[in-house]
């Protein structure tokens, strides 16, 4: 399941704000019952409930695991094959037949990509 702030950055996202600029107007805590939206002082945007935030659940999970994914595939310089092949899996709808017609030099490229677009979508918004 996605972490409170990853469906929190979506709802953002949805409504053209991110979380990078909301972050200050916006405090989650957790007291030992799960995560809550203790205040939401975002101009022009109603708190999100529960319901609104598990809607988000899909495209969180895929969000954290797209940036766990390049994270690794930039600090394991050894094992870089691996996260790159589950990036173009999760970034693309190519199945692992089209993928393996992709020379490795290309896979590297499609996942560079990838980071180099998630990356300025963070920067754009």
């Amino acid at each position: 399941m996605a972490s409170l702030k990853s469906k929190v950055s979506k709802y953002l996202e949805d409504n053209s704000k991110t979380y990078d600029n909301e972050r200050h107007n916006i405090f989650l805590q957790n007291d030992g019952s799960g995560d809550y939206i203790k205040t939401w002082n975002v101009s022009g945007l109603v708190k999100p409930n529960d319901s609104q935030l598990n809607s988000y659940n899909s495209a969180a999970d895929t969000a954290e695991t797209l940036n766990n994914l390049l994270y690794k595939f930039f600090n394991n310089k050894d094992g870089m094959f691996s996260p790159a092949i589950e990036i173009v899996r999760l970034a693309t709808d190519m199945s692992d037949e089209e993928i393996n017609n992709y020379s490795n030099d290309e896979i590297f490229s499609i996942a560079i990509s990838v980071s180099n677009f998630v990356n300025k979508k963070k920067v754009k918004k």
